[in-house]
């Protein structure tokens, strides 16, 4: 169950520590108003660096006609990071309730978290003049649906405020294109991005890895860059955070804002990160192929493997959303090779057919490998995987074999499933977060990343986010949800 008010709690690292000694306040206000916080009330509340002792405040130049009559977001408004007051301990999903799994280490450990995030969005007091304003923009990591159209409104919302168009760079290849003589940057200008949404892909170009820190804030430096946004992974919010604190020891007032984009879903804290919704959608029509491939052969098999190295989220959601799924294996829940042939062999009996969906980072204890890195790590410090797609493949023949025999459809989407352009839904969330981000900079902020969380818009800071990465876990509802749905055993 979640502490009372009155519970000191020391939390992990980038948060701050507070005793709360009361109940938080609230003032009274007229019907329809809302809840306002009491001025003097005591928060716990995740904590955000800013730069604003570096910088001047003035108003907005959205002030004159109160941002379009949307008005504008409290500096201190907040977001409760947790919603759910659960009865006792037994109650489902109550385990961390009080924060986010722990998603680096093989026990039951929990991250806790305080009570508040701060809300994202515009504020009434900026901290640049846009006309002096010089900003960067970096895509790094692998390629996610989303990514034009997260670069197409960084550079429409700095434009919106003011800012220059040749003072807003597109930095090439990745976070090398800072320092790369031969991946010079671009200037991006409303009118070279108009219509880039309509591609997969990144127009800047990415890549994974191997940054020189210090060369990237030298350059900043050089180039009298005071605002940059880094969209990436874990591994791209984890350099915006080097960056962030090298800018510090450098004495270099630059505002470093993340973008979060994982198609694996894997950022911790944020409800989803965009171009999850697209390639679940995508990852749909290879389960569907499958169930069509199978059920045309006696004892047919589609086996579709997706991607997800250490987080099961795409396999579970599309097999969730896709409803042909038999079993599905993620890298969270262990499996039995034999328990998961027996689950084959029954639904072989009950219909004839069957389909298993496998996420890419699922069984790798039983190819002697470990999710953690068993077998080394790619650029970006992601665990090198074996292919647990072809070892099903191979090894579900054998024990079939003398036993009917199966037909097996092996399918295997990988990067067709992160190529393609945004589905509708996830083409406004990257429109919110592209604003979200500028707002950030704008506000004096700096080692922050922008995100949905509990179907708000937050500023999150960096190190919370990047300690360990987003799993699912086993013992939620959402993986509950699932096995129920398709009535699959406990595997492992």
């Amino acid at each position: 169950m979640r502490p009372s008010p009155s519970t000191t709690r020391s939390v992990a690292a980038g948060v701050a520590s507070v005793n709360n000694k009361a109940p938080l306040g609230y003032l009274s206000t007229s019907f329809g108003s809302g809840r306002v916080s009491a001025p003097d009330a005591d928060v716990d509340v995740l904590h955000l660096k800013n730069l604003r002792s570096f910088l001047t405040p003035r108003d907005s130049p959205f002030v004159e006609g109160d941002n379009r009559g949307g008005g504008f977001v409290g500096d201190v408004d907040k977001v409760r990071l947790h919603t759910v007051e659960y009865e006792s301990t037994d109650s489902a999903g109550s385990f961390c309730s009080d924060g986010v799994v722990d998603g680096s280490s093989q026990d039951d450990s929990c991250i806790l978290l305080p009570e508040w995030a701060i809300r994202g969005g515009p504020r009434k007091t900026i901290y640049y003049d846009p006309k002096e304003v010089c900003a960067a923009v970096v895509t790094c990591g692998g390629l996610c649906p989303g990514l034009n159209d997260v670069v197409q409104n960084i550079v429409y919302t700095l434009s919106d405020y003011g800012v220059p168009s040749d003072n807003i760079l597109g930095i090439r290849y990745g976070l090398r294109g800072f320092y790369d003589r031969e991946a010079k940057p671009v200037t991006l200008t409303p009118s070279l991005v108009d219509g880039i949404q309509l591609k997969g892909g990144t127009m800047l170009g990415t890549s994974r890895g191997g940054a020189d820190v210090k060369e990237i804030v030298r350059r900043i430096n050089l180039w009298g860059l005071n605002m940059v946004f880094v969209v990436g992974g874990n591994g791209g919010n984890a350099a915006a955070n080097a960056i962030a604190e090298e800018c510090e020891a450098q004495g270099v007032v630059c505002s470093v804002v993340g973008i979060p984009k994982s198609i694996d879903n894997d950022i911790l804290l944020i409800d989803r990160c965009f171009g999850f919704e697209t390639a679940v959608e995508e990852a749909q029509r290879a389960l569907l192929a499958a169930k069509v491939e199978a059920s045309s052969a006696r004892n047919g098999l589609g086996l579709v493997k997706l991607m997800g190295r250490q987080s099961g989220f795409i396999a579970m959601q599309a097999s969730m959303a896709s409803g042909v799924v038999d079993a599905c294996l993620i890298p969270e829940v262990p499996f039995n090779l034999e328990k998961l042939c027996a689950h084959i062999a029954k639904r072989f009996e009950m219909k004839g057919h069957a389909v298993v969906c496998v996420a890419e980072g699922a069984g790798q204890d039983i190819l002697n490998g470990t999710i953690l890195g068993g077998h080394g790590t790619d650029a970006s410090g992601n665990p090198v995987l074996q292919d647990i797609g072809l070892y099903l493949k191979s090894e579900i023949k054998k024990y079939f074999k003398g036993k009917g025999e199966t037909d097996i459809k092996y399918i295997d989407p990988t990067y067709m499933i992160r190529a393609i352009p945004t589905t509708s839904n996830d083409r406004v969330y990257c429109t919110v977060l592209g604003q979200g981000a500028v707002h950030a900079a704008f506000a004096g902020f700096t080692d922050v990343t922008v995100g949905l969380l509990n179907t708000h818009f937050v500023l999150l800071p960096i190190p919370t986010i990047i300690q360990a990465p987003r799993k699912v876990n086993p013992k939620g509802r959402s993986w509950n949800r699932l096995t129920s749905a398709i009535n699959q055993p406990i595997l492992n």
